[in-house]
């Protein structure tokens, strides 16, 4: 990963007090791929310490979305803007985003052999931290303070990053990183998909010890399923439908999509 460079301070520019603005700040977004518009105008904010949950069927743009925010070059903004902390990140790459604190969990993280969790780790840290070369003194011991809290066998470090992992241990893994990189958003993108009742437990778990450590964390959970919910109360609950917010409100609109699914939704934005 690339550090920043003096010409990422020329794209500071604080549009909002961010002491008042919300962590994050989506505005008009409209998202292709493959020459094929995706996202269709999507707007939302999310307050610093704020659970939101992001909802929507199969199709419906939520990963766009996800990957939109993490600057994935698969996926080209035509129009709206993205504001973190105050400062417009719309053209900023993937690394300058990381660095400056926002986090996404991977729907299905890749394996990367070769590279075990502590030395991708130490990367992704020393980034985050703006630091060239990150003690490896430093990282373990914050892997021993993790793995510990997470109730994670700490030999986990030592393998290559998700060759052979389980998809319970993937998105563990995920929070892993997540508790270890301290950043001021993160991106859940269907961090429950795959798992089982023992493992959803887990991670939701440890989400939970996550933001007890760091309470300011904006937190964006992106499902299909009411389920994690059962487990995490977010603040505010948004509802997806062919690229567009149709609905928001609190917990009781995922009760709904449990009860009656995302037609009634559909029929009322039409």
């Amino acid at each position: 990963m690339a550090h920043m460079t003096s010409s990422t301070e020329s794209a500071k520019t604080p549009l909002e007090d961010a002491t008042t603005a919300p962590v994050l700040l989506i505005e008009d977004l409209h998202v292709e791929a493959d020459g094929s518009e995706i996202l269709r105008g999507v707007s939302l904010s999310i307050g610093a310490g704020e659970i939101h949950t992001l909802m929507g069927p199969n199709g419906s743009g939520k990963s766009t979305l996800a990957n939109a925010l993490l600057a994935n070059p698969a996926y080209t903004i035509t129009k709206g803007r993205i504001v973190f902390k105050g400062e417009d990140i719309t053209q900023l790459p993937t690394d300058e985003r990381a660095a400056r604190g926002l986090f996404l969990g991977f729907q299905h993280p890749e394996e990367i052999p070769g590279v075990s969790v502590l030395n991708f780790l130490r990367q992704s840290m020393a980034v985050r931290k703006g630091i060239n070369d990150l003690s490896v003194l430093e990282v373990r011991m914050a892997l021993i303070e993790w793995t510990k809290r997470l109730g994670m066998d700490q030999r986990f470090t030592q393998r290559y990053l998700n060759e052979g992992f389980s998809g319970g241990e993937r998105k563990r893994n995920e929070i892993l990183q997540m508790a270890l990189m301290e950043p001021d958003l993160a991106i859940l993108d269907e961090t429950d998909s795959g798992l089982d009742i023992d493992a959803l437990r887990d991670v939701a778990n440890g989400i939970i010890e996550v933001r007890n450590s760091r309470p300011e964390l904006g937190v964006l959970i992106i499902t299909h399923y009411q389920r994690i919910l059962e487990h995490l109360t977010p603040d505010r609950v948004h509802v997806l439908l062919d690229g567009k917010i149709v609905s928001t409100g609190g917990p009781e609109i995922a009760l709904r999509i449990e009860a009656e699914g995302f037609d009634s939704f559909r029929d009322e934005a039409a």
